[in-house]
């Protein structure tokens, strides 16, 4: 077997520690997916519109983490599989979801030595998920690969743009690059985004940020028809610590004129 990636090991140890506390935080709802059976994500309440009619559909979710939002789309109808690279997240996504959802391990890239060419009607994407991939174009084939023909990619990512910014300065700043590039911004942080009293002990990232049109493009290139692009005032996490405020559905904003950041998007496009 080929060497695992060192941004792979090292993004790996992050998540397998953070999982257990995200499953334990009251942000990710656990109790409330297990006391209502029709309990959604907010993530996946905030697209639901754009979902349309998933009954009986083939999905898999890219990335899925704890399985909230993948679950979330079961409840919705579909059949769906679940895959992410850490294996402590996905322990913590089948105690949730026992059997309603397959789910697998695997880095991204190699999501077909596991998944079945072809055989899905939806690919799902969701919030914080193409930054810990370096090349967006070897994504966008993946999620070729995965889909029929007629099938649908369902991508609701965090904007480039939000991510260019200085989210620690006392007014955002641009600070990073906004297209995609060769080397990884590598952090030291060893907080995370839900409330909880975990002190972690692995705090080193590596991630990389892809411009929009990089995306779009690598999708188009890849044999995939654009449906939907919408750009959104808000995402789902306090991005812009001091800067924003958070909404009745779960969103955070600009508590300042909201409308001069786009925050995050949702793309759908279809395979030809």
């Amino acid at each position: 077997m080929d060497q695992e990636p060192e941004y792979i090991a090292v993004n790996k140890a992050k998540w397998d520690e953070r999982a257990p506390a995200h499953a334990a935080s009251a942000d990710y709802g656990f109790e409330r997916f297990r006391a209502d059976p029709s309990h959604l994500s907010d993530v996946v309440r905030f697209d639901r519109p754009r979902l349309g009619d998933l009954a009986g559909v083939r999905g898999v979710h890219l990335q899925c983490h704890i399985g909230t939002d993948t679950l979330s789309l079961a409840r919705l109808g579909a059949r769906m599989s679940g895959l992410d690279f850490s294996a402590e997240s996905l322990r913590q996504a089948r105690a949730l979801a026992g059997d309603t959802v397959d789910f697998h391990e695997s880095d991204v890239y190699r999501a077909l030595d596991v998944l079945d060419h072809g055989g899905y009607d939806l690919v799902y994407t969701g919030v914080g998920a193409l930054c810990w991939l370096p090349s967006v174009s070897r994504w966008a084939g993946v999620v070729a690969g995965l889909l029929r023909p007629g099938g649908r990619l369902f991508l609701r990512e965090s904007h480039p743009l939000l991510w260019a910014l200085d989210e620690k300065a006392d007014q955002p700043v641009l600070r990073y690059p906004y297209f995609e590039h060769v080397e990884p911004l590598v952090f030291e942080e060893y907080d995370t985004y839900v409330a909880t009293d975990v002190a972690f002990t692995h705090g080193h990232t590596h991630t990389w940020n892809h411009g929009l049109g990089e995306i779009v493009t690598a999708l188009l290139e890849r044999g995939l028809r654009l449906t939907l692009l919408e750009e959104h005032d808000s995402v789902p996490w306090n991005a812009l610590p001091g800067q924003m405020t958070e909404s009745a559905d779960g969103e955070w904003r600009l508590t300042s004129e909201p409308e001069r950041l786009a925050a995050s998007y949702t793309l759908v496009a279809v395979k030809e």
